[in-house]
């Protein structure tokens, strides 16, 4: 494995880098404690809502990170980036859920502190977002599952532990079954609806106000866990030997947090302890605050440096900690991608100021169809209001029928909601430009694979190579050249030029141009012949966004038939042909005899039966 000679002698001499241990351990255990769909709404980052007294004195005791920020806003793909140290995005883990496989140069960072003598365990969640996750576990973990625990390591051994609660995520919070709501108080007490306070971009609501006091009974909740943790480490004898780290992965499950590009939804509290036995360790005083930017991408060279080891050359991070700390970030990037049968694309770059956002499906609302999420009384209520024009601008930039724009900049210092986009403002064209130039740079710099046909990806694995591979490969994935082409996407302007690259001789020029066509709606009808003339494309994605576009100017039967024939089992491109299908409504009425069938095929991939029955249902309603 590469570096892994040098990550074994590096922790051996681990113990003269970490100099201020005094008597006994001289090598640091590492704890992080975890949990799921958590924005930083606790006492400690002054949210009035929340009670929260262990976190609270965990920070007065530690030190708290004001601008830490999950690479992804959702699970599978930040926890790809958090094992690995390297974006999602590069690794080609960026589609939900994804078992693609991963190139044997990522290696699951754990792994370097196992060789160094550290214990690694962890309790429970893997998620890891590839086909190599048995890889990476096996290499990573001593113990990996719900009796994982620090306690089986031998006598006086370093230990690194993960603990991740999952009482705030977005099914066992109670968001999705509405009967959680119901249940008896706790210790604390219940939160009272009436009281909670209602960020702008939500309307209020008796649902609203309800889902939100729940939301912080369950945040109560994983602060009594989280005191359960910090308990074992003291009646253990090893508190003051442990570094505790804690932290969610990704922002609050609620509608306009998971699966957004908002701080809502990429903005986690960071809470780090490191005891007065490693002070040196420390990067302020106990009890401060630090606005330093840092990412997901970082945690894993940060736990390495903290005992000694260097960044291993394939991780892309870069310690905040420890004695290989680096320069502080200028930004941070996060991605959107796939997100089971949801299919967007998005992505955004951060500094302390401004937040950039570039929409490549513009068309399609955040609040657009998902069989999930749908079940929570929340996210229905916020769907009907927008159909009975009962929502604000600030509301509708969630939950209207389309995106707020292809491109959003917010000053997130005067607006830290995140909603007034500034993208159009004369006033602010330099930031704009600034942000998206930095962007640019870096989506060509770490080779963003989320650019290709995910078919591609699918296709790279069967032939024995990998995601990573093929985006690696210049002459196969010309990526400036596609993101030249991906960025016209939601300019109307484009279209005479979209329709030309149409018969590219690229595929992921082709898919692009196609896509952008579809994105502009009735602005496409100059170039309908081309179009029609794409469905017959050689590239799955090419032609299903052909027919989608197609049939957002006209009925067309041979469109509806193209996506009814793009519904095959176990092919990434049937996701897409069935979300096209399922967003068409009305129109996609011919197909139902292909979905039907469709659905009665034996097929492991869930989510492609979400799209199709919930559009079944839709259909039957009328």
């Amino acid at each position: 494995m590469a570096g892994g000679a040098r990550a074994a002698t590096a922790a051996a001499r681990a113990g003269a880098e970490v100099a201020g241990g005094g008597a006994g351990q001289t090598r640091p255990n590492v704890l992080w404690i975890t949990c799921e769909d958590l924005s930083p709404w606790l006492g400690c980052y002054g949210y009035p809502d929340a009670v929260t007294p262990n976190l609270d004195a965990l920070a007065r005791r530690g030190v708290r990170y004001t601008a830490a920020f999950a690479t992804a806003p959702v699970c599978s793909p930040s926890r790809s980036c958090l094992i690995l140290g390297a974006y999602a995005t590069t690794t080609g883990t960026e589609q939900m859920r994804t078992r693609y496989p991963l190139a044997e140069r990522f290696a699951g960072f754990p792994s370097y502190l196992r060789q160094g003598g550290y214990y690694c365990t962890n309790n429970s969640k893997t998620d890891y977002n590839t086909a190599a996750e048995p890889r990476i576990v096996k290499q990573s973990w001593d113990q990996c599952g719900r009796k994982a625990h620090w306690r089986g390591r031998k006598a006086g051994q370093p230990f690194f532990a993960v603990f991740n609660f999952t009482c705030t995520h977005q099914s066992t919070g109670g968001f999705i079954d509405p009967s959680a709501y119901d249940r008896k108080p706790l210790a604390s007490g219940q939160h009272d609806p009436a009281k909670v306070v209602v960020p702008p971009y939500y309307p209020d609501t008796p649902v609203i106000r309800r889902t939100l006091a729940h939301y912080h009974d369950m945040v109560t909740r994983l602060d009594g866990q989280v005191g359960d943790i910090l308990a074992q480490l003291e009646a253990d004898g090893v508190a003051e030997d442990t570094i505790v780290f804690f932290y969610a992965d990704h922002g609050t499950g609620l509608p306009r947090g998971k699966r957004t590009l908002y701080d809502s939804g990429l903005l986690v509290p960071l809470i780090v302890y490191v005891p007065p036995k490693f002070k040196s360790l420390a990067p302020a005083k106990p009890g401060e605050a630090l606005d330093r930017l840092v990412s997901f991408v970082d945690f894993g060279p940060t736990v390495l440096s903290l005992v000694g080891i260097d960044t291993p050359p394939q991780m892309q991070g870069q310690a905040f900690m420890g004695p290989h700390e680096r320069p502080a970030r200028r930004f941070v990037v996060g991605c959107r991608d796939r997100i089971a049968e949801e299919v967007h694309m998005s992505r955004c770059i951060r500094d302390k100021r401004w937040l950039y956002i570039r929409n490549y499906n513009p068309h399609v609302s955040w609040n657009a169809p998902e069989h999930y999420s749908d079940q929570a009384p929340m996210r229905r209520e916020i769907a009907r209001l927008a159909r009975e024009g009962k929502l604000n601008a600030d509301q509708l930039s969630y939950a209207g029928p389309a995106k707020a724009a292809v491109e959003e900049l917010y000053d997130v210092q005067a607006d830290p909601h995140n909603v007034r986009n500034l993208a159009g403002d004369a006033a602010h064209a330099s930031a704009l430009g600034r942000m998206r130039k930095a962007m640019c740079e870096w989506t060509l710099r770490t080779r963003d694979s989320g650019f290709l046909p995910e078919e591609d990806l699918q296709q790279a694995g069967e032939k024995g190579s990998t995601p990573w591979q093929l985006a690696q490969d210049e002459k196969a994935y010309p990526l400036e050249r596609v993101l030249e082409v991906a960025e016209l996407v939601g300019r109307p302007e484009a279209v005479e030029r979209q329709a030309r690259l149409l018969e590219d001789e690229l595929g992921a020029v082709r898919m692009w141009a196609a896509r952008g066509l579809e994105a502009v709606g009735e602005k496409a009808r100059p170039v309908l012949a081309e179009l029609k003339r794409a469905m017959d494309d050689a590239q799955p994605s090419v032609r299903i966004a052909a027919a989608g576009a197609v049939l957002r100017l006209c009925d067309d039967a041979k469109a509806v038939g193209v996506l009814a024939d793009a519904l095959v089992p176990d092919q990434s491109y049937a996701i897409y042909a069935a979300r096209t299908l399922e967003l068409l409504g009305e129109k996609a009425r011919p197909a139902l005899p292909a979905v039907r069938k469709a659905l009665q095929a034996k097929k492991q991939d869930r989510y492609l039966d979400y799209g199709l029955l919930d559009l079944v249902a839709e259909l039957d309603k009328k």
